[in-house]
């Protein structure tokens, strides 16, 4: 089927676009940038900001019009003036005036050098705000452990309120107030721990400035590799691999392991472990729990229990649903039970001592380690601090560290060595390629002949299929944004309610859009393209391991045979297994 196109001109320049593209998407087809400040490419435009402003002109001599590139959709034979001395005039005025009602304290804010609003004053060479300052000071909302809120920074782009209410369906912030008074906060003026926030801090993501960021605790881990009495221990996400090099120049989906690995023994870190051991871990127990709910008529779709967000968004949303979720803990809280446990009497290291560190593309993570007693198996918090790739970052250039020149290193034994299907679960489609990797053998004790299982990849926000397990059928969703997931949800909900069979036997789900690799935690800047590149570079790890199953990791087998049993064992289930509960949405109700 041909795509309807329109001939177009941007600034005199001949452009064939399909219909319906916007003037802003014209222009970068053109090769020509117009600034903004409130787009975003997630997102569905509004124009807020107003400095995408162009003019129109069309063959028939009309005078030109000043309209927004990004809400304005392009009309065959008109040609767009996206640069001219009064454009820039315009513009300039209207980050003045942003600017003006914005604190100027950019050298104590965690978004320097990397904020878009200094990057627009930058390339309009302000070098004094031309109008009297106007900043309205509004208590910082540090309230959750995961994200902090500081509404006085706020450029009123709406990027927060729409990730939230949009693509993540959760709707804990809003515009509140009118006029000058207008300003972003937590649903009905709450705080952030009373709204129905999940922490996936998509949010601080897409936010342009340093309005609401990840709760910074590098000075944590600083201290804790300053005492000499602690054990410090650091396992690190699947998808932080493939995006830390890019705060060092390196490129999108650059594998970067090894070099990580190095930079946290230079940091202090006393034992250096992967938490794709744990998803290897947590393939063993959740695949486990799945082939025994398949094969004795357990309560089905059996969904996935890996992405914090998502389960304090089924705790707060879909409680009902609690039978069908999978017992088994994130791969996160998992390497640190078995840290502080296993390792512990491994190495014969008092657990007291053990100061166990994440680093996680995610925020939520940050609220993950504190949520209930299950996160407390080991006797102690089995994680004791989260930091997120941002952090990490941060910790490696106050070190002067040369992140890009480091020589790769291995992460230490016994629980460090994984397969390419834990380093998969990073991307949507991961958790459930890896697991039917795994599920085939544990139900037939064959192994399956090809491991890649591609109808589970690419990036639809909806993906269901059919896997063939030797004649048993499984019929398998996976969903991402949490906006897809209710889709999702509801209809299992119906057909349950309405005494219907279901059409799912297993469903993945990831909070953020792609998965862990485009996190709340992860480097700023995340688009589609950059997904693709980081997805790409997770696809490549998986394919160069040697071992591609969780069920063939020699140090899943040890773990098995010295400590654990057998998965869904009595001990794997005190230590790798939690409990769910129904949680109001609105806390302070």
């Amino acid at each position: 089927m041909s795509v309807e196109t329109v001939k177009i001109k941007i600034d005199g320049i001949p452009v064939e676009v399909a219909a319906g593209t916007t003037i802003l998407n014209a222009a970068k087809l053109a090769g020509v940038k117009i600034p903004t400040l409130c787009a975003h490419p997630d997102l569905e435009p509004w124009g807020a900001c107003g400095i995408c402003v162009v003019k129109t002109e069309n063959q028939m001599g009309v005078s030109p019009r000043l309209v927004r590139a990004c809400t304005t959709k392009v009309i065959e034979g008109f040609n767009y003036i996206t640069h001219d001395p009064e454009l820039q005039s315009i513009r300039k005025t209207v980050v003045n005036l942003i600017l003006s009602n914005h604190p100027q304290e950019c050298l104590t804010c965690g978004r320097n050098q990397q904020c878009e609003l200094q990057r627009l004053a930058e390339e309009f060479c302000i070098r004094e705000v031309a109008f009297p300052s106007n900043v309205r000071r509004v208590p910082k909302d540090n309230s959750t452990p995961s994200i902090v809120l500081d509404a006085t920074k706020c450029v009123q782009c709406g990027r927060c309120a729409q990730v939230c209410q949009q693509l993540q369906g959760v709707w804990a912030l809003e515009f509140i107030h009118r006029g000058e008074n207008t300003r972003i906060a937590p649903v009905a003026d709450s705080t952030l721990n009373e709204s129905p926030c999940i922490k996936c801090g998509q949010c601080a993501a897409h936010c342009p400035v340093g309005a609401i960021y990840e709760n910074d605790e590098t000075d944590k881990f600083l201290a804790a590799v300053k005492d000499p009495e602690l054990h410090v221990a650091v396992q690190m996400a699947p998808a932080v691999r493939v995006a830390l090099g890019e705060a060092f120049g390196m490129l999108p989906g650059e594998i970067v392991t090894g070099k990580i690995y190095a930079a946290l023994r230079r940091l202090g870190a006393d034992a250096i472990f992967d938490t794709n051991f744990s998803a290897d871990l947590t393939i063993m127990e959740e695949g486990s729990e799945f082939v025994k709910r398949l094969t004795t008529g357990g309560v089905l779709p059996q969904l996935t229990s890996c992405c914090p967000a998502w389960t304090n968004y089924m705790e707060e949303y879909y409680p009902d649903m609690i039978p069908n979720f999978s017992t088994a803990k994130s791969p996160m809280m998992m390497q640190g039970a078995v840290t502080k446990t296993y390792y512990a009497e491994q190495k014969g290291i008092d657990p007291a001592k053990i100061f166990s560190v994440a680093i996680m593309p995610c925020t939520a993570k940050k609220h993950e380690i504190e949520r209930d007693d299950n996160m407390h198996a080991s006797g102690y918090p089995d994680v004791d601090l989260v930091l997120t790739t941002r952090e990490l970052a941060r910790l490696i250039k106050m070190a002067g560290i040369d992140f890009a020149n480091l020589a790769d290193e291995k992460a230490d034994s016994p629980i460090g060595a994984y397969t390419g299907a834990a380093t998969i679960f990073g991307v949507t489609g991961g958790v459930m390629e890896a697991a039917v990797r795994s599920a085939y053998f544990l139900v037939t004790g064959e192994e399956l002949k090809d491991v890649n299982i591609v109808a589970t990849r690419g990036m639809d926000g909806v993906k269901s299929g059919v896997v063939d397990i030797k004649g048993t059928k499984v019929r398998v969703a996976i969903a991402h944004g949490l906006a897809n997931v209710k889709a999702v949800l509801d209809e299992v909900r119906a057909l349950r309610e309405a005494g219907q069979p279901q059409k799912y036997d297993f469903i993945e789900v990831m909070a953020c859009r792609g998965g862990c690799i485009a996190g709340g935690g992860q480097p700023y800047g995340t688009d589609d393209d950059l997904r693709a590149k980081r997805t790409a570079g997770l696809y490549k790890d998986d394919e160069k391991c040697t071992l591609r199953c969780s069920h063939h990791n020699p140090e899943i087998k040890e773990i098995y045979e010295k400590y654990l049993g057998a998965p869904l064992s009595e001990k794997s289930h005190h230590l790798l297994h939690t409990t769910y509960e129904k949680v109001k949405t609105y806390k302070a109700l």
